[in-house]
């Protein structure tokens, strides 16, 4: 299979340089309209496409962002691979502001979101235990490496609602529950990827020690900019030094792209030919 890397850009990434053919395309989703158009084009011999999660001009909020909509345009063009880059808060003293986070496991404590392409008339159950990819893992961790990223490797991201930041009580709640990085982002994300057997990996890019912290007891909006701002410089180079650490032919050791290979329990002549239709490309493979 010829693979084709899928970049998700959060706060602060917004555009990437250096694409050969570059050019932004609005891509048609059963499931809404994505976020912003979606930059395409060629980066060390990889095919590239770059989705601003919140649009050009940060214009949707973390609970507004079109999720469905937007994973599904990716499938549309053809992604495999999904590298998410994410602003976060941390909750341990080592992860500090500037490090960055190769994450791969979650906590979903959002409830304002559609969670799922499947429900009613076409229910599926795809695995979710590991939800990362360790191929696109090992090669963030090789290209953080290689541009000189104080970078670590693992650490479990707890999603919040938002837009609030969190109160203190939360914040030193999430941080007993053995939880490294929060953020507003991540879910449903991973979880519509997995839904459309697109192998997934998450970069978290720490800006704050969020609430928890006693030289820092309250996030400073101020400071999380110009954190974010040094961040996403550091974050277009990790997205540059990429395709030398992917193989264009690489197949999947997680499974992540045989993800529906058992997760369709509706009998198929009880499916409903509607949400069928919605799934056109998400589940191609196997309806």
């Amino acid at each position: 299979m010829q693979r084709k890397l899928g970049i998700i850009g959060g706060s602060g990434l917004y555009d990437i340089a250096g694409l050969e053919g570059a050019a932004w395309h609005q891509v048609d989703s059963p499931w809404g309209t994505p976020s912003d158009a979606v930059l395409t084009g060629v980066l060390g011999g990889l095919p590239i496409a770059f989705l601003p999660r919140h649009g050009r001009g940060h214009v949707h909020s973390p609970s507004a962002v079109p999720y469905r909509a937007n994973i599904d345009a990716l499938k549309r063009l053809g992604v495999t691979d999904i590298v998410s880059i994410s602003a976060v808060g941390s909750f341990r003293e080592e992860l500090a502001p500037g490090d960055f986070v190769i994450v791969d496991q979650f906590i979903d404590r959002t409830f304002a979101r559609d969670k799922s392409f499947f429900g009613t008339g076409c229910v599926a159950h795809v695995g979710f235990g590991h939800p990362t990819c360790t191929r696109l893992g090992d090669a963030v961790a090789a290209a953080g490496a290689a541009f000189g990223l104080n970078m670590h490797r693992g650490g479990t991201y707890l999603a919040m609602e938002g837009p609030q930041f969190s109160t203190r009580a939360e914040s030193l709640m999430y941080r007993g529950w053995g939880c490294d990085v929060i953020g507003m982002t991540a879910m449903p994300e991973a979880k519509l990827a997995r839904e459309a057997e697109i192998c997934y990996a998450t970069v978290a890019m720490v800006t704050d020690y969020d609430s928890w912290h006693p030289g820092h007891d309250s996030v400073d909006v101020a400071a999380v900019i110009a954190t974010l701002t040094a961040n996403s410089t550091a974050g277009k180079a990790l997205v540059g030094a990429l395709p030398a650490h992917l193989q264009p032919f690489d197949p999947c050791p997680c499974g992540c792209d045989r993800a529906l290979d058992h997760a369709i329990m509706t009998a198929s002549d009880k499916r409903d030919p509607a949400l069928l239709a919605k799934l056109d490309a998400v589940a191609a493979r196997i309806l």
